[in-house]
């Protein structure tokens, strides 16, 4: 009973760009429903929706973000975090010194 609805985390697996293209290919010229896309494939109806969706926001079919874009704006959220980071210290540094000098 101790575990009872606790699961054990799946490792997260990744998959080539050549292969996600495939599958989403599968599923955008009607071959096979997401569905039945995962199934085959022994993955997630999610992922292969969201691989669907982000194909579709890269060929100006649906609003998104592309691919490219998507990759920008993780990184500026890097660097974003990065410079509040140095912000943090910069004024803990500043407050320090201004103790010290009084």
């Amino acid at each position: 009973m101790e575990s009872m609805g606790k699961r054990k985390a799946r490792p997260r697996r990744s998959f080539t760009p050549e292969f996600k293209a495939e599958t989403v290919g599968l599923c955008r010229r009607g071959g096979r429903s997401v569905g039945q896309a995962a199934r085959d494939f022994g993955l997630t109806g999610t992922a292969v929706r969201d691989w669907v969706r982000q194909a579709q926001a890269g060929a100006g079919e649906r609003d998104g973000l592309t691919s490219s874009e998507r990759e920008e704006l993780a990184a500026l959220r890097r660097e974003n975090r990065r410079l509040g980071e140095d912000a943090g210290i910069l004024k803990r540094a500043t407050a320090f010194f201004a103790t010290e000098t009084r």
